[in-house]
């Protein structure tokens, strides 16, 4: 593919992809703030060492989903592909999107073609997510820490 038909494809599922992950820690943040006050087995300030180990959850999730997408637009679309010290396992992708949500971007692994398109999303995804993570923290220890 070439030009805007390439990017097409790739505008469409970084659309899907940011707007799936932020329903999942949309949804993840409610049902922690819903579970924590009802959770009576949880001493009070360790519901904040929970209610951040269920959005670590939730941005692992993401991380997976962006990862699951990179491989089905690099090897059922081609849409792109990886260079640098990327190598052809599963693995590869999740290092490759964990770097990229958390904004850490070390070059070691560099994206072609339309997938720069999906890893600039992602980023803007994983940077907005972590935000809300410390927003969601902060009310947390508030409600919590005394």
């Amino acid at each position: 593919m070439r030009g805007a038909e390439a990017l097409t494809p790739a505008i469409i599922l970084s659309l899907f992809l940011c707007g799936s992950s932020t329903l999942l820690h949309y949804e993840c943040l409610k049902l922690l703030s819903f579970a924590l006050p009802r959770a009576a087995i949880i001493e009070t300030r360790a519901k904040v060492l929970a209610a951040l180990g269920g959005a670590i959850v939730s941005h692992l999730s993401q991380i997976m989903l962006f990862a699951g997408a990179y491989f089905l637009l690099r090897d059922k679309f081609g849409l792109g592909g990886f260079g640098g010290q990327f190598k052809d396992v599963f693995s590869s992708f999740v290092y490759f999107s964990s770097e990229t949500y958390t904004t850490l971007g070390l070059g070691d692994i560099f994206p072609s073609g339309s997938l720069r398109l999906v890893t600039g999303i992602e980023s803007l995804t994983g940077l907005l997510m972590i935000s809300w993570t410390a927003s969601f923290t902060y009310l947390e220890m508030r409600r919590y820490w005394d």
